[in-house]
């Protein structure tokens, strides 16, 4: 059987920004210069889950293809999105805690970002698969709240609309006895950062392999 591709609906950090440079300190291929051959082992440990996606925040989930539905259907909604759209400042960023992994959030994210990842979710639902009986056991559905339930029987995802916070992974799930050095150490690697959405990135995954930008869409001013 064929390796099934995904897409995925993401920001991704302008290229040459300092934001993109730090995400690929952490996940890509050019760690800290001031970490030790030990310490970039331990980071490559506990990064090995979200490099498969790279350095991002996510507006519309990985999804397989509906039937009928093209990669040139997901290129041209992009297309559209992107029209008449203004640059959204989201602020600084700050490395914290969520749950059991570290992340890149704004401090103090303006309500349009929300509204935005909502719009970015329902113009690419249609172009969907349904969840296989696998997919859905992967993403625990048990564990989430109704509301939460809702939402992913609906959507796909539970993390959307009300639910939804804007972050860039940095770990993948930590021990509870190494989520706060791990975001005191990235903490301390971290420039001062700060965001503005100029684009969206659509991406695709083949079987199991990392994630690929297909094309990055600048919003059109």
């Amino acid at each position: 059987m064929d390796a099934p591709t995904r897409y995925a609906l993401y920001v991704t950090p302008e290229p040459g920004s300092a934001l993109a440079a730090f995400g690929d300190a952490i996940l890509g291929d050019t760690p800290p210069p001031d970490w030790d051959p030990a310490d970039r082992a331990a980071l490559a440990a506990v990064t090995a889950a979200p490099r498969v996606y790279g350095f991002h925040a996510t507006l519309k989930a990985p999804m397989r293809l509906a039937p009928g539905r093209s990669e040139d259907d997901l290129v041209a909604a992009c297309t559209d999105l992107v029209q008449a759209r203004s640059l959204l400042p989201i602020g600084p960023l700050a490395v914290v805690l969520l749950g059991d992994f570290v992340a890149l959030v704004p401090t103090a994210p303006p309500p349009e970002l929300g509204l935005f990842a909502a719009e970015c979710v329902a113009a690419h639902d249609p172009f969907r698969a349904p969840l296989t009986p696998t997919e859905r056991a992967r993403r625990r559905p048990k564990d989430l709240d109704p509301r939460r339930r809702a939402l992913f029987d609906r959507w796909g995802y539970a993390h959307v609309f009300e639910a939804f916070r804007f972050h860039m992974t940095l770990t993948g799930r930590l021990a509870d006895d190494a989520r706060e050095a791990w975001r005191a150490r990235l903490a301390a690697s971290c420039p001062p950062l700060s965001l503005t959405i100029d684009a969206i990135t659509l991406l695709r995954q083949h079987g199991a392999a990392p994630f690929r930008i297909v094309r990055r869409f600048p919003f059109e001013l």
